[in-house]
């Protein structure tokens, strides 16, 4: 795959802070036209470097919501069965590997402490699962 040029990465550096940027205030920002941030843009999507674009909330609302990190250690004979069962609930956002003494960390995100509370139940519950270690969020200090 093609490395990206010092453009491509200040045009997907812009899309990260603001993916509704009009192309025109990325052209100015880049100094370059309105066609070549089309062109690098569709270039992007069609190398799959960016795959999507989502909604980010305001600080207000996301401030409402509350988030855990959960350690998961995991019977390896059952790590595809608790990575589908994890997939499958919403409050889970995002499911990664990790080195160490646990094998998976997951983000969970929810409205209330009584949803967490059955979501965290719910993940402790699944064949497979071994031990967990919750951590709630208390603050983000930034975000990119």
């Amino acid at each position: 795959m093609k490395a990206l040029d010092h453009t491509d990465r200040q045009l997907i550096n812009l899309l990260t802070r603001n993916a509704r940027a009009s192309t025109s205030a990325l052209a100015r920002a880049l100094g370059v036209s309105r066609s070549t941030v089309q062109d690098r843009i569709a270039r992007l999507e069609q190398r799959q470097i960016i795959e999507g674009y989502t909604l980010r909330f305001n600080d207000g609302f996301d401030q409402r919501q509350l988030r855990a990190h959960v350690m998961i250690q995991v019977n390896p004979k059952q790590g595809q069965r608790v990575e589908a069962a994890l997939q499958d609930m919403e409050a889970v956002k995002t499911l990664q590997t990790v080195s160490g003494v646990f094998d998976l960390v997951t983000s969970v995100q929810t409205a209330t402490t009584e949803e967490m509370d059955i979501v965290l139940d719910g993940i402790r519950a699944l064949p497979g699962v071994e031990k967990t270690t919750t951590s709630i969020v208390l603050t983000t200090k930034f975000r990119r």
